[in-house]
């Protein structure tokens, strides 16, 4: 069996700018970190006992005969990707830390961790940027899904980064580094809230190549203010950090009607009264969590005014996704050579 962790992140700036239709024409940049809550794959082959020849449990069971008939469509998609058939069946259980489509990349964590699972089941153990390119071409290009291409490379990295996007393609990831102290004071002034709502359908997207001239204007100020944003935080003035991200979302927010909500933005308004400098919507839009920027004198403030919603706690992550368990078994049990991938091991 192999288990792979893979987290999810949390973006700060640049959203929107990680749109091929949109960095190939123009360039884009992002500035992200992931989190220590974490999307959790094991795969396994399926032994030949159970009458059927492949196993996928996540939001539903499923029970299949052959691949083709496996509903979940990245777990379907995956498979074929990487080879696999229905000559030797294949297990494969999906736990998550936080809720799917709530804004935290949880979809493209989970292909991150899939491919990185189904690899190591194979003895194989991709570097992180050659896994976040196969989860981008397995999402955007063979499943066609809308999206940019931020969350794979932020899972399969993990990490505090600056994410850039080149006109010809390439995609650069520059680890940003920030004193510990002032990571740990970062983290006690970020608050994560669940609004208890999530999308129902596809992430909202559109062809950042066809926006209007307005909208090119502000995606572009939304591109340079990565790496004011990442001054900021390398100087230590994380105080202008949050002012910033207050800033981001006001022209996030007029990119689209779509982004925000009535109840979006009262819950903001709540905050800002509450104690918050600054904050955000995660992901696109219209639902899921929320991020707040809050000195530490005002939290508990802030926390009276979020009462009704649920508070997540958080720390930064920076091991990616991982293997954090092999054991194959292809080999006896006591052979240490079952838990010896590089780079992988038992956590």
């Amino acid at each position: 069996m192999i288990i792979s962790r893979t987290p999810y992140r949390v973006s700060f700036f640049g959203g929107g700018t990680d749109y091929p239709a949109w960095y190939r024409k123009e360039g884009g940049a992002v500035l992200s970190t992931t989190i220590d809550k974490y999307c959790y794959l094991s795969c396994r082959y399926l032994p030949p006992f159970f009458g059927v020849t492949h196993r996928i449990v996540w939001s539903h069971i499923e029970t299949v005969s052959t691949m083709g008939e496996i509903l979940h469509p990245a777990v379907r998609e995956g498979l074929r990707y990487l080879g696999f058939g229905d000559a030797r069946g294949v297990e494969i259980h999906h736990q998550g830390d936080l809720p799917a489509r709530s804004g935290i990349g949880s979809s493209s964590a989970f292909s991150v961790g899939l491919l990185n699972g189904l690899l190591a089941l194979r003895g194989q153990a991709p570097d992180k940027h050659e896994l976040a390119l196969k989860a981008i071409d397995l999402e955007r290009n063979i499943l066609n899904e809308v999206g940019g291409h931020q969350d794979q490379v932020a899972s399969a990295h993990g990490g505090l980064n600056i994410i850039r996007f080149q006109r010809d393609g390439e995609i650069v990831v520059e680890p940003l580094g920030v004193a510990k102290k002032i990571v740990d004071e970062l983290e006690a002034r970020l608050v994560l809230v669940y609004t208890g709502s999530s999308r129902l359908g596809p992430e909202e997207g559109s062809d950042f190549g066809a926006a209007a001239e307005p909208q090119k204007d502000t995606l572009r100020t939304m591109r340079r203010m990565v790496d004011e944003g990442a001054e900021a935080l390398t100087s230590g003035d994380l105080d202008a950090f949050g002012r910033l991200l207050h800033e981001g979302w006001l022209l996030k927010r007029s990119l689209s009607k779509g982004i925000s909500t009535s109840r979006v933005d009262s819950i903001y308004e709540a905050a800002l009264e509450g104690g918050a400098t600054g904050g955000k919507l995660m992901g696109a839009g219209r639902a899921g969590f929320m991020l707040f920027y809050v000195p530490v004198e005002r939290r508990e403030r802030l926390k009276k005014a979020l009462s009704s919603f649920v508070w997540v706690p958080i720390a930064f992550d920076n091991t990616g996704s991982t293997v954090i368990y092999d054991d194959r078994g292809d080999s006896p049990r006591d052979d240490p050579s079952r838990v010896g991938l590089p780079g992988v091991g038992l956590a």
